[in-house]
């Protein structure tokens, strides 16, 4: 499996963004995909997973800010960021795990946010 992230850049304190993840190679065995972010110094933090049925897990400091959905037919995974705050400046990266493995052993580069205040 080989993730490919795009959609970052520089968005004002309030705006929005969309990542996607797009998929390639045995895209079938995937079980779960999520969106990671990290910044210098501190732990890679996880930001929203969806699985292959559909459910979706987010973080408390997006919950109700950052929505993750999938689009089967492309094997692509969004990330749909909005209300984004100075805080939300990170590098995110997206992962998948794949059936019967309980990592998220597949990762893509990352893309970088940045939102200004």
């Amino acid at each position: 499996v080989q993730l490919q992230a795009s959609g970052g850049g520089l968005v004002q304190a309030g705006g929005s963004l969309r990542l996607s993840c797009g998929a390639s190679g045995n895209t079938l065995s995937i079980s779960a995909t999520g969106w990671y972010r990290q910044t210098p110094g501190k732990q890679r933090e996880l930001v929203a997973t969806i699985t292959s049925g559909g459910s979706t897990n987010y973080a408390g400091s997006v919950k109700s800010r950052f929505t993750i959905s999938r689009d089967n037919a492309k094997n692509t995974v969004y990330l749909q960021m909005t209300s984004l705050e100075p805080e939300d400046t990170a590098v995110y990266y997206c992962a998948s795990k794949i059936i019967g493995r309980p990592f998220y052993d597949y990762w893509g580069q990352g893309t970088l946010v940045t939102v200004s205040s």
